[in-house]
């Protein structure tokens, strides 16, 4: 049997608040499968569609950021966001943040098709860096260097661990667009 075809798009305000349930199980996934995204364990589907709700909703209301979604069958399976809301003196940078793909769906080549509509939608911003972080080691950073993010450094014992009380550290990444 052929695997669903995937649509990659963006996707405006009305359409997250529509599919909050969706977006919310995309995280909520992902961190019970270990994630580094911010949250750890307990973590119920309400807090994941809370931050939705209360972190990305409306950062994408005030067009600070644009949220970008993998669709497969009908139903999101994964986001990436780029926040190109900077300071007055960074406007020439966006930062890539929830880069999310749900268990289920991975190693399809969503995130790396996620990644590539937010390049182009950097680009056409006009913006000519990229910054982000990952935990240090996560395949998320293979990920990205592969696509041409350099690494800037580490900074230790910068998140906890979703399982335990264990400190990680997180790798600071950036990319020059041309």
């Amino acid at each position: 049997m052929t695997e669903p075809a995937a649509l990659i798009r963006s996707t405006d305000p009305a359409e997250a608040r529509a599919r909050l349930d969706e977006l919310a199980d995309i995280l909520h996934g992902c961190v019970h499968a270990g994630g580094s995204v911010g949250f750890i364990l307990p973590y119920s589907i309400a807090e994941a569609r809370a931050f939705w709700e209360r972190k990305v909703l409306p950062a994408l209301d005030a067009g600070g950021q644009t949220l970008f979604v993998a669709e497969r069958a009908g139903r999101l399976v994964g986001t990436v966001i780029l926040d190109h809301d900077g300071m007055p003196n960074q406007r020439h940078k966006g930062d890539v943040r929830k880069m999310l793909v749900h268990p289920d769906h991975r190693r399809l080549g969503l995130a790396r098709r996620l990644m590539d509509a937010l390049f182009t939608e950097a680009r056409e911003r006009a913006l000519t860096m990229l910054t982000l972080d990952t935990r240090t080691g996560d395949p998320a950073e293979r990920l990205y260097q592969s696509l041409g993010f350099e690494t800037t450094g580490t900074i230790p014992d910068f998140c906890r661990d979703n399982f335990s009380d264990r400190l990680d550290s997180t790798t600071i990444m950036w990319k020059r667009l041309a």
